[in-house]
């Protein structure tokens, strides 16, 4: 049960803290702080997949050939996922474009930001399941996972504001339906915590999945923005930051081993 007790207070400690800070980093503070952010989840994620999820899953007993499909099942089954939501954020935006034209109000054109608060909150489900996958392991691991979870989010959670206050959804309005959303992360990690406690065959494959979240979100969402910036004055500063999040995460792994 202490186990189970870490989950829950690890997914409410980073829905909460993610969802407060990326409020904040929207309605007040400079977009530089979340470009340092940026950074720094970058070296978070990669580092903690590449460097301790990966390993436990191996240690788990998975095959080489069976954590390589899982890797690759994952990433590409992300980016069909990512490709299908983008078309429907098109699809959808034409038509917000269409409803502004007849007049309709702003809270009809919310219900249009409606499926992000669906998409976000199976995605805050996925985060919680990984977290107690890797505290099922050891605290090391799920304190550096909770952590690389929380910094992705940030970035994540500051995008679904622009989006649902771009759609006519007020803040009070869209700080709420955050906040609910949110929760699914809870039901993921208690949901998690029973179904791989009694069932830890499928413990390295969720490790494995988990890590192809990290490496993907990383490569696809996060370092792309990051490259089309050529100047070395300010790409110095961008790899310290990264080697920051490498350092975060090794350190927090090492928690209790």
């Amino acid at each position: 049960m202490v186990t189970l007790a870490f989950i829950v207070v690890a997914n409410i400690a980073s829905t909460a803290i993610s969802l407060v800070l990326a409020a904040l980093f929207t309605f007040r503070w400079l977009s530089g702080m979340v470009d340092r952010l940026v950074h720094v989840s970058i070296g978070l994620l990669l580092a903690t997949a590449l460097l301790h999820i990966i390993p436990e899953a191996l240690a788990g007993g998975i095959s080489a050939g069976a954590l390589g499909w899982t890797l690759l099942v994952g990433i590409l089954g992300l980016f069909f996922l990512e490709k299908i939501t983008l078309i429907h954020h098109t699809h959808h935006h034409e038509g917000d474009g269409h409803q502004h034209e007849h007049g309709h109000d702003a809270q009809e054109v919310g219900r249009g930001a409606y499926p992000i608060l669906v998409a976000d909150a199976l995605h805050n489900f996925t985060d919680g399941v990984v977290i107690a996958a890797a505290f099922l392991v050891d605290a090391g691991a799920g304190l550096a996972t909770a952590l690389a979870v929380l910094a992705h989010e940030i970035p994540h959670e500051i995008g679904d504001f622009m989006i649902l206050l771009n759609a006519g959804v007020s803040r009070r309005r869209s700080f709420l339906f955050l906040l609910l959303s949110g929760c699914s992360a809870l039901l993921g990690g208690v949901a998690g915590y029973f179904l791989l406690a009694s069932a830890q065959a499928l413990l390295p494959y969720v490790l494995a999945v988990a890590a192809a979240s990290f490496i993907y979100i990383a490569l696809s969402d996060l370092l792309p923005e990051l490259m089309r910036r050529s100047s070395l004055r300010n790409s110095l500063p961008e790899v310290g930051y990264v080697l920051m999040g490498v350092v975060i995460a090794v350190i927090a792994a090492s928690i209790d081993r």
